[in-house]
């Protein structure tokens, strides 16, 4: 079991990191943190634009909004594309 009152270290996004990459996995570990499924969180945000599927944690929910909709489909695409179809 873990210690709930473990100190969480916190892993901010670099300065000048706000590729919808970096993005992405900052929420992604941000959701995962929390114990959400990030997967179903990430789609129901990219499905209705709404803002709390993503948890405020680690400010991922403000990183999110950064991004629109469509370049978050882009980066999902062309990760798959390039990982899957290349090989």
């Amino acid at each position: 079991m873990t210690d709930r009152f473990e100190t969480m270290k916190m892993r901010p996004l670099p300065e000048g990191s706000d590729t919808a990459s970096d993005i992405l996995a900052h929420v992604y570990r941000a959701l995962q943190g929390k114990g959400y499924d990030p997967i179903t969180q990430l789609v129901g945000f990219v499905l209705t634009g709404d803002p709390t599927y993503i948890t405020s944690y680690q400010s991922a929910r403000s990183l999110i909004c950064r991004l629109e909709r469509d370049e978050i489909l882009e980066e999902l695409v062309r990760f798959y594309v390039e990982n899957k179809l290349d090989k």
